[in-house]
């Protein structure tokens, strides 16, 4: 039984991704393959991930106007209105600022697309 180790690592948009595996139960240049196949696909999920990432940003980055002006109208709605008599447009601005902040938080998947 034979002990292997591959690198693969990719360059996008001035950022490195590598990913580095080992396993000892390597019987042939195929099960090596086989390893590097892993390492190449585990890397370009995660620059998928990446560019998903920054695409969120830049969404956040272009409604910051929307987002603002809406913030000062909710801040306005609960500052000047018991809650008890907010109107059907007062509650859905505030449920959609709610959803915006929402939609803020980023997360990375935790499952492997293949």
């Amino acid at each position: 039984m034979k002990t292997a180790s591959v690198k693969v690592m990719r360059s996008y948009d001035y950022c490195h991704f590598e990913i580095n595996l080992s396993s000892d139960g390597i019987q042939s240049l195929q099960d090596i393959n086989e390893l590097r196949i892993s390492a190449a696909k585990l890397v370009d999920h995660a620059v998928d991930q990446y560019k998903e990432m920054k695409k969120h940003l830049d969404q956040l980055k272009n409604n910051q106007f929307e987002r603002d002006n809406l913030r000062r109208q909710v801040t306005a709605i609960k500052e000047n209105f018991p809650k008890s008599e907010w109107t059907p447009e007062q509650r859905a601005k505030i449920k959609h600022l709610t959803d915006m902040e929402h939609d803020d938080l980023w997360e990375y998947e935790d499952n492997i697309p293949f």
